[in-house]
């Protein structure tokens, strides 16, 4: 069975990133559930799912504009990964038994690598407005 290495992974994630557009953030947003039902559905994967979650939660308030406070290169790696999970011909396509998904893997865990510390601001960032969203009511 053919294994993605770390390197090949982050390299995808890569070529991802650089291409996406902000076009490319409203079809991710817009697929959102059929990707998460992708990551659920695989044991490779779904570890990723809160994640994940998490994920589609920073892009979706990038794009609305309520968190602005992340680079350009952070919204373009999570885009550019889950994009790369929703598409079913990638490096090893999906019907591949196994083999599919680990690839789908390997990109995930390359990008949260790389947007780690910027994904647990945003996530403290959205405990404290969820916080001062219930002291308001």
């Amino acid at each position: 069975m053919k294994k993605i290495s770390p390197e090949q992974a982050t390299e995808e994630m890569n070529k991802k990133a650089e291409k996406l557009k902000e076009k490319d953030l409203e079809k991710v947003l817009h697929k959102q559930e059929k990707i998460e039902d992708k990551i659920r559905s695989n044991d490779s994967i779904k570890a990723y799912i809160h994640k994940a979650k998490s994920m589609f939660a920073l892009l979706k308030d990038y794009w609305t504009g309520e968190y602005k406070e992340v680079p350009w290169k952070t919204i373009a790696a999570v885009g550019g990964a889950l994009l790369y999970v929703w598409m079913p011909l990638d490096l090893i396509p999906d019907f591949i038994p196994i083999a599919g998904f680990l690839d789908d893997a390997g990109v995930i865990a390359a990008c949260l690598t790389l947007v780690n510390d910027d994904l647990v601001t945003y996530e403290k960032w959205k405990v404290l407005q969820n916080k001062t969203e219930e002291e308001e009511s």
